[in-house]
């Protein structure tokens, strides 16, 4: 399989997933700290990948994304964005309900698959 397969098959089998620089307990910058917090303050479960670990994503998913930087985050297959974007979402109260509602979505679809 190669990188953009991988690539895709992450974001299609999580219903929200980051790509971000260290972890959402030890970012290793920033605006990957304050986007993992925002995301962490929505109180569901998300997948991350640390792309310092995986340079081959690192180096292949802008160009997939069509977005340059990191954090990414996807909500049920779309990019929704990074940092500011992510950040600002969170306090005007958007991305609650958009991460709840995936998270809702992705434990039904394990229910029904079960």
């Amino acid at each position: 399989m190669d990188i953009i397969d991988t690539i895709k098959e992450q974001i299609e089998n999580n219903a929200v997933i980051l790509y971000m620089k260290g972890s959402p307990n030890q970012p290793q910058c920033g605006f990957s700290a304050r986007t993992s917090q925002a995301l962490m303050a929505c109180g569901e479960r998300f997948a991350y990948v640390d792309v310092l670990s995986n340079p081959d994503i690192r180096t292949n998913l802008p160009a997939y994304a069509n977005w340059p930087t990191f954090p990414q985050l996807w909500v049920k297959g779309e990019l929704i964005g990074g940092c500011d974007i992510v950040v600002e979402m969170y306090e005007s109260g958007e991305l609650q309900p958009l991460v709840k509602e995936a998270a809702a979505d992705a434990g039904e679809d394990s229910a029904a698959n079960a």
